[in-house]
């Protein structure tokens, strides 16, 4: 294994992407027990700019920022006890999103419908995830909380992850041009 040094434009995204993820993570428009979120269209474009490893980091900042009381969760919620509720499954899911679609687009090298369909895995793999914790925490049936969990937010994410390889694959495209992302470094 080679030795590889983190490079200024890594760190300086994985921090940027973190704060961008803590600002537009609390806004949602609550519409049943898991509120719509812009923090997963975030997560894809951290993806795109970051790949597997730092924008997965970018997220684990993001939650521990929320864990140690910053309300940067949905709703502007903060602290173990969002984490460990109901919807904190998907939270964690969200390190499923990060780092699935993040590998696709890095094996890819950023082809669209590869990268959206690593996107998608992403998002059922937070799915998974989310909906087994919130059944677990609510002690309710599966169909209830596929009701009340996906089936919502289904063609929304979609939606979402369909913007974030349009606007991912300019942000990518402009910034190896500019020379400040090197891809065989990132």
């Amino acid at each position: 294994m080679k030795n590889q040094k983190i490079t200024t434009y890594q760190m300086a995204v994985t921090a940027v992407m973190a704060a961008v993820l803590c600002v537009l993570g609390p806004l949602t428009v609550p519409i049943g027990a898991i509120p719509i979120s812009l923090a997963n269209f975030v997560i894809c474009l951290t993806a795109w700019l970051l790949g597997p490893k730092f924008g997965t980091l970018s997220v684990v900042i993001y939650l521990a920022i929320g864990l140690i009381g910053v309300p940067v969760f949905s709703g502007y919620g903060a602290g173990l006890a969002k984490v460990a509720g109901p919807t904190g499954g998907y939270l964690v899911g969200y390190l499923l999103l990060a780092f699935i679609g993040g590998l696709f687009i890095e094996k890819s090298n950023g082809q669209p419908v590869v990268s959206a369909v690593g996107l998608v895995l992403g998002d059922a793999a937070c799915y998974v995830l989310g909906t087994a914790w919130f059944v677990f925490q609510m002690q309710c049936n599966l169909g209830y909380a596929l009701a009340v969990c996906v089936y919502p937010f289904i063609v929304l994410d979609l939606a979402k992850i369909v913007v974030s390889c349009i606007v991912g694959a300019l942000l990518r495209k402009r910034l190896v041009q500019a020379g400040v992302l090197h891809l065989k470094e990132a």
